[in-house]
């Protein structure tokens, strides 16, 4: 693994390079990319340690703005409705079966294992929305922050920078009675603010692998008078707000009830809608709604492949971006971790819905696969407030290569590499990754894969009751 050195007082950064870069929206060759000694790219510069690419694509890194890291325990568990039923309301309870089993080691050790699975995909950055907060039993732990400083040393053991957005979760909803599954959630509400505060102040202002985003879990959790004190602090202390916004007609219908109206006009209704609130889900939206978010400049977070699994419905992706509203993409339950199928999804689901193809093609002149792409990178790093997305100078060095002799790549030029990476490109087509400069994954092996997969296989097998022997279910 390569790492930045410093020879007498001469500090050496970084040269990349790669056979193509990818940059303003096209492929390059012959061209190399600077990351300075503090993990910034540069325009140029002399006295730096060569990193060969060859035979490689180098690309920005892509961005993960939805997370919830603990979900990745119940994959492939609550495919069949004798476990979870037939929908997202009873899948959650197989949620908070695993959510109730972690110990605060635990939850180290599995986050590392959802964490190295996103580098393994060319995730850079993750926005880890955040909201395990209690002991098994629902009691506070002495420190409040205990299990978000467990995901935040993950994330930084695994070499991933991390976005957490601690989450506010007051209540299971409108006019409903706690949760037992939920007690893990729940914080007082007059707690919230100072948790968060004493949260940030736990690490450096000018870190560049840690930041923090506040994520109001959604309405049916936070009522209006708390949302709007969260909202004002968030912004005093310019941070991103993100939230779970229609993501089920029912939160629809229970806002109604509350609010006489939806999500959505409530948070315009209250000004809450801004450039800095990322609306994630935001599925069953009206033509008023959608322009809402768009007059706002606001952002909506898709998560494709847990939409589907979950079967929550169709984002109205091209009646959004027709009205400007950017896309970030998020792996949400951690279904399956893969930025470019999300990516790919947004118009397929669309293609399925309509019976046509490529949809989102040519919406404002730009080609489907730059659209796309951007929403892998770009938009979700301007979603969770960080500098990256787009290789330029004064950027995070925050890169992916692939893998120009990989199967699923074969067959390419210059032009048609992107749309072939966006709409045919697997994940073992991605073999390094680089995080602030550091390679984090060097020709497809992380230092720690062994290690963190060993400790996950364990876990995976106490928590759900399985003899390590026969395999079998205790």
């Amino acid at each position: 693994m390569c790492r930045s050195s410093r020879e007498g007082n001469v500090t050496m950064g970084k040269s990349f390079r790669p056979s193509l870069l990818y940059r303003d929206g096209r492929f390059i060759a012959g061209e190399r990319i600077f990351v300075d000694d503090v993990g910034r790219i540069a325009a140029s510069q002399e006295n730096v340690a060569q990193i060969d690419l060859s035979g490689k694509a180098l690309l920005p890194g892509f961005v993960n703005a939805h997370s919830h890291s603990f979900q990745r325990l119940i994959r492939g568990r609550a495919e069949s409705r004798a476990v979870s039923g037939r929908d997202f309301w009873s899948w959650r309870n197989t949620m908070y079966q695993a959510a109730a089993r972690l110990s605060p080691g635990d939850l180290y050790d599995l986050a590392r294992m959802c964490f190295l699975e996103m580098v393994r995909a060319g995730i850079t950055t993750v926005g880890e929305f955040h909201y395990l907060h209690n002991a098994p039993d629902g009691t506070p732990y002495d420190d409040p922050n205990l299990l978000a400083h467990q995901v935040i040393a993950a994330a930084q053991s695994v070499g991933l920078r991390i976005v957490l957005l601690r989450s506010a979760y007051f209540r299971s909803g409108y006019q409903l009675a706690p949760d037992p599954g939920q007690q893990r959630f729940f914080e007082r509400e007059d707690a919230f603010l100072a948790n968060m505060t004493r949260l940030r102040s736990s690490y450096a202002a000018d870190s560049v692998d840690v930041r923090f985003g506040v994520a109001p879990h959604s309405i049916r959790a936070v009522p209006l008078q708390q949302l709007r004190e969260i909202a004002s602090w968030a912004r005093n202390n310019s941070l991103p707000l993100h939230m779970h916004i229609a993501e089920q007609i029912a939160e629809n219908t229970a806002c109604r009830e509350e609010y006489g109206c939806t999500p959505v006009e409530l948070l315009a209704r209250e000004n809450l809608l801004g450039e800095d609130f990322v609306a994630v889900h935001a599925i069953h939206l009206n033509t008023q709604e959608m322009a809402a978010l768009a007059d706002a400049g606001a952002f909506v977070c898709s998560c494709p492949t847990t939409e589907r699994n979950l079967g929550d419905g169709m984002v109205p992706v091209d009646a959004l971006m027709k009205l400007g509203v950017r896309h970030a993409l998020g792996s949400d339950s951690q279904a399956q971790i893969d930025p470019l199928e999300d990516a790919r999804e947004l118009d397929y689901h669309l293609r399925l819905a309509q019976q046509v193809r490529a949809v989102l093609d040519q919406i404002d002149g730009r080609p489907i696969a730059s659209r796309l792409f951007d929403c892998a990178t770009i938009h979700g790093a301007q979603a969770l407030g960080i500098d990256s997305g787009s290789l330029a100078p004064g950027e995070y060095g925050d890169m992916v290569t692939i893998d120009l002799a990989d199967i699923s790549v074969a067959g390419h030029d210059p032009e048609t590499l992107l749309p072939l990476l966006v709409f045919g490109a697997n994940r073992a087509a991605i073999r390094d990754v680089v995080v602030n400069g550091k390679l984090i994954l060097r020709d497809g092996r992380h230092a720690l894969e062994e290690e963190i997969v060993a400790k996950y296989q364990q876990l995976y097998r106490r928590v759900w009751g399985i003899d390590s022997v026969s395999g079998s279910a205790r």
